[in-house]
């Protein structure tokens, strides 16, 4: 007994799940090949298959889809999720603010892209948001002169105003906050720089 594939190819039906599986790697859409390259390829099909590689498959193909939308727009992708259950969640942001029209442009450009035939799927896109923290140097540069809050990685908790920011550093003018019964005000310290490598991550902070 054969399993005919979408691709014309005929398969003994009694196969191992791995051969199965490694089988359908190696039939990849040449688009999705060429995102995770040839010998990523090879060596997942040599070795042990498990779940993260298809998920990472999945990732860098979305990504490239909402790209090509973003493509000569001030807005670019700063995170894609995509649970067990095939819920995908992309989230953009932009020099210029991200709108419900530009969340719709791309959720419209990436379901046309993808077949809901092959494999049922949830999609949602949505601005980052001040709840998500920076990922990319665009977003520390877009939040100069505004108030960030910074954890580093040993937990230390720091607020300030975002004054410069490179691959390698950024400097933040010290909140520092005074706290008695009768009085709770704000004031700020000296601009301290902070490496890159020591944040864990840093959210922009909303005042009133």
């Amino acid at each position: 007994m054969f399993v005919i594939l979408k691709n014309g190819l005929s398969l003994p039906h009694k196969l191992s799940d791995g051969v199965m599986v490694a089988l359908q790697i190696l039939i990849l859409p040449v688009q999705v090949r060429a995102l995770v390259g040839q010998r990523d390829i090879d060596e997942r099909v040599k070795g042990a298959i498990v779940p993260s590689f298809f998920e990472m498959i999945k990732k860098k193909y979305i990504a490239k889809l909402a790209n090509d939308c973003l493509l000569d727009t001030d807005r670019f992708v700063v995170g894609i999720v995509i649970s067990t259950d095939n819920a995908i969640k992309v989230f953009i942001d932009g020099d210029s603010g991200v709108t419900i029209k530009n969340c719709v442009e791309v959720s419209r450009y990436i379901e046309s892209s993808l077949d809901r035939e092959d494999e049922d799927f949830e999609l949602s896109v949505s601005s980052s948001g001040v709840d998500h923290p920076f990922v990319l140097l665009r977003q520390y540069l877009n939040n100069i002169e505004k108030a960030v809050s910074v954890i580093k990685n040993d937990g230390v908790k720091i607020k300030g105003i975002l004054k410069n920011a490179n691959d390698d550093t950024i400097d933040l003018l010290e909140e520092i906050k005074y706290k008695n019964k009768k009085n709770k005000s704000t004031t700020y310290g000296e601009v301290i720089t902070i490496p890159m490598g020591d944040i864990k991550e840093t959210k922009r902070v909303i005042t009133f």
